[in-house]
């Protein structure tokens, strides 16, 4: 059936002197006059009707849905009838991710995009309503990092629309839009004493998680998926292959984030006490799931465990055993100073000794070292510093004549 205007007030007829003639038919004078009918890439007859008096209309609309066709550019338009909601619920359930990702994302969509969009239709969504939406978001409280990462996940979700062919452009994307702008905070590491203070506040079986977080780089949850097999005395490194998770509350075993297993250097001092922890603490074998809750159960002999046979919690640990130990310590409780600040601290060593950015990332399981550079370049001495170092080291306060760039050079 090739595309065409169908009037459904009349309708063509042979009389009996065999001429073709237009008669009414029995929907002359009520409901919509015109349908433009057509085939549909997916080989499907679709129509779209039109009132009297607007067949030019229905013509042209015709005419830009084959142009459209044509140019690989057709968008059904049932397709933006779904509702936003209907639409996140396939996208969600077409996401091939790690577990717990998705959760954290699913809590997005659900407690952050619906309220405010769910209900509309998927093809009227429009900048103004985004801007809006991130204006609730905004009233609500909501903390500027986390509106970047919900703005984010309906930014993808819409993609994945656009994608798919439910809507022709993306509002997030107009220009009117603006993504909420990052907040620019400056790692600030702690010192020293702090380090100290908070490994002796703690109780004496999670001290060795201060050493390792602060003397190797581990996030929280590799050093609570820790085990005796991965400390290798030998080569004097440890090996990040797996972390606790908490999947809906649920704690399972993973990879490190990104997937990214990696290799630590294991500094003497960090070993002793390890092996003091070893001897003081044994270790216990716990048995998780691997990646989900229904996983393929995994065992490793943990060096830190809740009973015998348990992993530790680590909303448990930070609220009982964490915060406190910040109070003790003198440190203030906020979301500066959890777990995470212990990897600043190591970072902001390895720096002051002169490692590479490079070297840095790797040890911190980053994605990527240019991420490692912009989170801690402040960190880093400027070349002027450099400089000056570096000329004061030649000339010094030596005799004139003993140590200058002469003598460099002959050496």
């Amino acid at each position: 059936m090739a595309s065409h205007i169908q009037d459904r007030w009349f309708k063509t007829e042979t009389n009996a002197n065999g001429k073709t003639v237009r008669v009414k038919t029995d929907r002359h004078g009520t409901g919509m006059r015109y349908r433009a009918r057509y085939i549909g890439p997916d080989g499907s007859e679709k129509s779209k009707s039109f009132p009297d008096g607007q067949k030019r209309v229905a013509e042209k609309w015709l005419s830009g849905i084959e142009a459209d066709m044509v140019r690989g550019q057709y968008i059904d338009p049932k397709a933006g009838r779904l509702t936003v909601r209907q639409h996140a619920d396939r996208w969600l359930n077409s996401l091939t991710m790690d577990p717990g990702t998705f959760v954290g994302t699913e809590q997005r969509v659900r407690l952050h995009v619906l309220p405010y969009l769910g209900s509309r239709p998927l093809g009227s969504l429009r900048p103004i309503h985004i801007r809006e939406w991130l204006r609730e978001l905004q009233a609500a409280g909501v903390a500027l990092s986390y509106q970047r990462v919900i703005f984010a996940t309906l930014n993808a979700m819409l993609t994945a629309a656009v994608d798919d062919q439910a809507i022709p452009n993306n509002p997030c994307r107009s220009s009117s839009v603006r993504a909420p702008k990052a907040e620019v905070r400056r790692v600030i590491p702690w010192e020293r004493e702090q380090v100290f203070a908070v490994r002796a506040a703690l109780p004496a079986h999670y001290r060795a998680f201060v050493d390792l977080a602060s003397g190797c780089g581990l996030r929280q949850g590799e050093v609570l998926g820790l085990a005796v097999e991965d400390l290798d005395a030998a080569a004097n490194v440890v090996h990040v292959i797996r972390q606790v998770k908490l999947i809906r509350n649920r704690a399972v075993f993973a990879s490190p984030k990104s997937g990214k297993a990696r290799t630590v250097p294991l500094p003497a001092s960090v070993a002793r006490r390890l092996r003091e922890h070893i001897a003081q603490h044994p270790p216990a074998a716990v048995t998780l799931p691997w990646r989900v809750p229904d996983g393929s159960p995994i065992t490793a002999t943990l060096l830190f465990h809740h009973g015998a046979s348990e992993p530790v919690n680590r909303n448990t640990f930070n609220r009982w055993s964490w915060r406190p130990a910040l109070t003790a310590a003198g440190v203030p409780v906020s979301r500066e100073n959890g777990t995470h600040a212990l990897r600043h601290f190591y970072a902001s060593v390895l720096l002051d000794a002169g490692e590479s950015i490079k070297a840095l990332s790797e040890y911190l399981g980053h994605h990527d070292p240019g991420f490692t550079l912009r989170t801690y370049t402040h960190l880093m001495q400027n070349s002027e510093t450099r400089t000056r170092s570096a000329v004061d080291r030649v000339f010094g306060d030596s005799p004139e004549g003993d140590d200058g760039p002469t003598t460099a050079q002959a050496a």
